[in-house]
């Protein structure tokens, strides 16, 4: 097996990593990133078999858990009630009293509400130059997930807030000054979600935090420390992801030369796919080995990390021919952006209906729409979204 050394934070791997991605895939399946002290997986074929593999999980062993830090004490509290975190029997139960409310129905219901967002924000754009990363990208899903939890959207703010804070501990440039500002938010964020569940038990209303609390399966309810937990991984999975994800995709399409048959009703499902293939805003998953596992002629022991690198097999030229084409006239074939197996994400529908919502309304609006400044991405991976998206609408 070979050692790659590539530091994540290294300013010209943080602006175009599939660089460093293909040269790996071209020397194999798995390899030994050395910055992060793992075997990583590059290729589509062993991305998408790990993920699916129940020799491995999200779940430390148990023989590997440690008591954390005191001063990380509210963020790990989180942690320990976050599915993406467990394994069934645990992640069963979970999933299947969180689907009980976050239903098909439920979701579809949004789709007024999020088309009158979408022009109510276009509205509001000025004349000069605009970041759309703050001004429409963030706002959707923002105030979608506010909408559909039943939270004051006047909160938003401080649920974007919280959420950046809570996340920048998966990124590679994370510092001690990292953990003490996500402990705090993730304080603020729990003790925002008690009062409120609360609020809820004695109040309900026609919201997801009523549903959750209302969710049953064989009499077994979430408990509150649970539903704090699962409310604070639908905010930020759902909110960092569709903000990136929109962000990347207008990013592209304007780089590239959009075409309006992209955005008509039937080609919207295959721009969203395309766009979250081509260019995803998580790039990096990891799982451990729960024993001994032989996977592509590497033996893995039991408690062994492996990051999925969901970026590179995403970009596999042997998994899907032009991989690095941007073509969202293509169909649809090789997207591991959502993850797989027991951990594909929940939230992935909502995600897919805010975009091919938000893309055509936007460009409909906004046919003029280019580039005001050349984007960069920001330090933050396992993450891959930018820092900004300066454009004008003429």
């Amino acid at each position: 097996m070979k050692t790659f050394s590539q530091s994540p934070t290294d300013p010209a791997f943080v602006q175009d990593p599939y660089s460093f991605y293909a040269e790996a895939r071209e020397r194999g399946q798995l390899h030994y990133w050395q910055d992060y002290g793992m075997v990583a997986a590059f290729g589509h074929a062993a991305v998408h078999m790990l993920l699916r593999d129940r020799r491995f999980g999200r779940e430390v062993p148990e023989e590997l858990r440690k008591t954390g830090p005191a001063h990380l004490a509210p963020f790990l509290a989180v942690e320990a009630h976050s599915m993406l975190d467990a394994e069934p029997p645990r992640h069963t139960r979970l999933r299947r009293l969180v689907l009980h409310a976050f239903t098909t129905r439920g979701i579809a219901a949004l789709e007024p509400g999020i088309k009158d967002l979408c022009h109510q924000l276009i509205d509001a754009f000025p004349d000069q130059p605009f970041d759309l990363l703050e001004a429409y990208c963030t706002q959707v899903p923002v105030v979608t997930i506010c909408r559909l939890l039943g939270v004051p959207e006047e909160m938003g703010a401080n649920l974007v807030d919280w959420s950046h804070k809570i996340v920048a501990m998966y990124q590679a440039a994370r510092t001690e000054a990292t953990e003490h500002t996500a402990a705090q938010a993730a304080q603020e964020f729990t003790d925002f979600l008690q009062g409120y569940i609360a609020e809820r038990r004695n109040d309900p209303r026609d919201d997801l935090i009523t549903r959750l609390i209302a969710a049953e399966e064989e009499g077994d309810k979430l408990s509150t420390d649970e539903l704090i937990g699962t409310c604070i991984l639908l905010l930020n999975a759902g909110h960092e992801a569709t903000v990136h994800s929109l962000g990347n995709g207008v990013k592209t399409m304007l780089q590239q030369g959009w075409q309006p048959d992209w955005l008509a009703p039937e080609g919207i499902e295959r721009l969203v796919e395309e766009i979250l293939r081509f260019d995803p805003p998580v790039h990096l998953f990891t799982r451990y080995a729960y024993e001994e596992a032989e996977v592509f002629g590497h033996t893995f022991q039991r408690g062994d990390q492996v990051a999925l690198l969901l970026g590179s097999a995403n970009r596999d030229p042997k998994a899907l021919d032009d991989a690095d084409t941007f073509d969202p006239t293509r169909p649809p074939k090789v997207n591991k952006s959502f993850g797989g197996g027991l951990h594909f994400c929940v939230g992935a529908p909502l995600a897919r209906l805010e975009m091919q919502i938000a893309l055509p309304i936007l460009f409909e609006r906004c046919p003029g729409l280019k580039l005001a400044a050349d984007p960069e991405y920001s330090n933050s991976f396992h993450f891959h979204g930018l820092t900004r998206l300066m454009v004008t609408r003429t």
